[in-house]
């Protein structure tokens, strides 16, 4: 970033930060709480991560050096904090989800994953098209975790005066799930343990897929639901959504991989008017509830695409299930393949493609 960027940057965090500042000022006389040493840091009988620090990490907008073993890990995009809570240690602060998440905003799979190590729920972060800065700055990090976020230079250089900073490490919101692990475990030094959490959430995938070989080689079209604006919405190649069916055996439809702009973004857009052209053994799409399935199926125009014509037709369906296979990472996948592959499965079957065959 050039000078005069950065001069800007600081001086807008300044403006920006200051209220929250100042209350943190008038705290931090005050030791700890013991909520707060409850709240923070490693799990009760986590390892150490001696010998892994001074440790840096490579991303988007260049590299983080961390110094020391995080104490108050800050997490913020779509799936961070599960990679931080699956590693043993609870975040001071993770982000809101009012889509899928419970009453208070957490996922169900990271709600469950706190209450079995013992973790209190941390400071939930508002979510929404800004930033919550002064939210972050309360918080009082060590360090800030967004790897598979959507954040901008700017974004980064603003949250990098508040505390040593790592983003994604290549296009938004496309961070593989076990580089959002290993990342992480290497910023808490907790590699092995990231190794190992890699390797299991890898087996359970892999015992579903040997379990459903009707899934190998089936090809697959990943859509959004909401087609009110008369256009269809595909993952790309490299999208979460589209990686975690690949790892069952699937192949995502040559017409999608044709097509795909190649743009850096996660989906692109295509007329309902060509939808009969979306050729694919099968279509998955998500849906916030059953009524959006009906209306998307009632169209016409849908009804013309192939996979939805011969009934192999996969809707996820819940705001729950949409995000654990939406946000995808280390604890969405054990929590949502229960359901996931039997659909998937099914949704094979009805197309008429026997194990093995070309789609």
């Amino acid at each position: 970033m050039s000078r005069p960027a950065l001069t800007r940057a600081r001086a807008a965090l300044a403006a920006v930060l200051a209220p929250a500042l100042a209350a943190v000022a008038l705290a931090g006389c005050a030791a700890p709480s013991a909520q707060d040493a409850q709240d923070a840091g490693p799990a009760e009988g986590a390892p150490s991560a001696d010998g892994a620090f001074p440790v840096t990490l490579e991303h988007a907008y260049g590299e983080t050096t961390i110094e020391a073993e995080p104490q108050r890990v800050v997490a913020w995009d779509w799936s961070t904090q599960d990679a931080v809570i699956g590693l043993g240690v609870a975040p001071v602060a993770m982000t809101t989800y009012t889509y899928g998440g419970d009453d208070e905003g957490v996922l169900p799979w990271t709600a469950d994953a706190l209450a079995e190590q013992g973790l209190e729920t941390p400071q939930l972060l508002t979510y929404g098209a800004e930033v919550p800065f002064e939210e972050i700055a309360a918080a009082e990090p060590d360090v800030i975790l967004a790897v598979n976020s959507g954040l901008t230079e700017g974004d980064y250089a603003t949250l990098s005066q508040i505390a040593p900073t790592v983003v994604q490490p290549g296009d938004p919101y496309v961070t593989p799930w076990q580089e959002q692990v290993e990342l992480v475990g290497a910023a808490l030094g907790r590699s092995a343990q990231a190794e190992e959490l890699v390797a299991e959430t890898s087996a359970a995938i892999t015992a579903q897929a040997e379990a459903n070989p009707e899934l190998a080689g089936a090809t697959f079209a990943y859509a959004s639901g909401d087609v009110s604006t008369g256009q269809l919405s595909l993952y790309v190649p490299g999208d979460v959504r589209v990686q975690l069916l690949t790892e069952l055996g699937m192949e995502l439809s040559p017409y999608v991989e044709q097509n795909a702009p190649g743009d850096g973004a996660f989906s692109y857009l295509v007329s309902l008017e060509q939808a009969d052209q979306v050729s694919s053994d099968v279509l998955v799409a998500w849906f916030g509830d059953q009524a959006a399935v009906d209306a998307f199926t009632a169209d016409p125009l849908v009804q013309r695409v192939p996979a939805v014509a011969s009934g192999a037709f996969a809707p996820v369906v819940g705001e729950s299930f949409v995000m654990a296979t939406s946000a995808v990472s280390a604890l969405s996948i054990p929590w949502a393949l229960e359901d996931y592959v039997p659909l998937l499965a099914e949704a094979v079957r009805a197309s008429g493609r026997s194990s093995g065959s070309a789609g």
